[in-house]
């Protein structure tokens, strides 16, 4: 009945927004190509302790356990600590309603209704227009599933696997219903903490954003509310990138994503309502792949100004949605 209920808010949801019509919205993508896709320099650093054992061209690192030494007690372990980037995650962000761009472009649409993609005005005609996009998130662990590093205990077992949809989430489409699993969101509704996010911003385009500013999505924009919603829409690049990141902090804050960085997670993965935003690197994946290294990076924290990397990764029809893989920071115990 509540899943009913859900449902059924989602599609009465429909009714209010701005939106193209279906016939005008195509719906086209890929499966992502492991070989001429993906930029496996990502996974580094490689880390033995607080020591970088494998690197190319100073890949972007937060702060890994310093003692070399672990152990876990559930399992007993007594290992070294090992630290690496996982490709594990993958989030795509779409016009048409089911429309899942990294499966080909499969319509999965069961006959829901479901607020469609758009760009929108406000009433005191500025100038100045939001959007609107839907979002998925799904489980990818590439480096499992094509059995890359064999007998490795770090990896994240598993194949690619649709997580989660926002087409059937009635919180994706209305700022008041996402105060649910946000309401933290009034604290930061000023203009002081609006201000607050340029210091984010400079931060994730020379590193990682600032944890601090936990409610700021660096270059982006700000994180709350949590769903579709954009009040400036500045491209596509820009835009996908700031609901994707909307869409992982979301997972966290329901606890249908996890963490497993630092010393907590040496010994598995743990919960983390409030998503460590510096522990995602992110690259594009459609509808161009951004394997063209940016100052010897192909990657990006979240945050990071799109400026650079965003240039040219968008064009009509068939080049307005977006996938991100996300390689999320692991810190294990490898010993037996």
């Amino acid at each position: 009945m509540n899943r009913f209920c859900a449902l059924l808010a989602a599609g009465l949801l429909a009714h209010s927004m701005p939106a193209f019509s279906g016939e005008s919205i195509t719906c086209s993508g890929k499966f992502p190509n492991p070989v001429t896709d993906i930029c496996w320099s990502c996974i580094l650093p490689i880390t033995i302790g607080g020591a970088r054992v494998g690197d190319l061209d100073a890949q972007d690192d937060i702060e890994n356990p310093a003692n070399p030494v672990c152990s876990c007690v559930v399992n007993p372990i007594i290992g070294v600590s090992a630290g690496f980037w996982e490709p594990t995650r993958h989030a795509e962000v779409v016009r048409k309603p089911f429309c899942l761009v990294s499966l080909g472009g499969i319509d999965l649409n069961p006959g829901l209704a479901a607020p469609e993609a758009g760009r929108f005005t406000r009433a005191e005609g500025d100038g100045d227009g939001g959007s609107f996009y839907q979002a998925h998130f799904y489980a990818n662990p590439v480096l499992y599933y094509l059995d890359v590093v064999t007998d490795f205990p770090c990896l994240e077992p598993g194949s690619f696997d649709l997580a989660y949809l926002t087409e059937v989430d009635p919180l994706w489409g209305d700022d008041e219903l996402t105060l649910i699993v946000n309401p933290d969101a009034v604290l930061f509704a000023n203009p002081v903490a609006v201000a607050a996010c340029a210091a984010d911003c400079v931060a994730a385009s020379a590193g990682f954003g600032l944890q601090d500013l936990f409610w700021c999505a660096g270059c982006q924009g700000g994180l709350y509310p949590m769903n579709g919603r954009v009040p400036f829409h500045m491209g596509g690049v820009r835009t996908a990138a700031l609901l994707a990141q909307r869409l992982t902090t979301k997972m966290h804050r329901e606890l249908i994503a996890w963490s497993a960085h630092g010393e907590a997670g040496l010994c598995g993965a743990y919960f983390s309502p409030v998503l460590d935003k510096r522990s995602y690197k992110t690259q594009l994946i459609h509808p161009i792949p951004n394997t063209d290294k940016e100052g010897g990076k192909c990657c990006q924290p979240w945050g990071r100004s799109t400026i650079l990397w965003g240039a040219g990764k968008e064009y009509p029809a068939q080049g307005e949605d977006f996938a991100f893989l996300l390689f999320r920071k692991r810190n294990c115990c490898v010993g037996y």
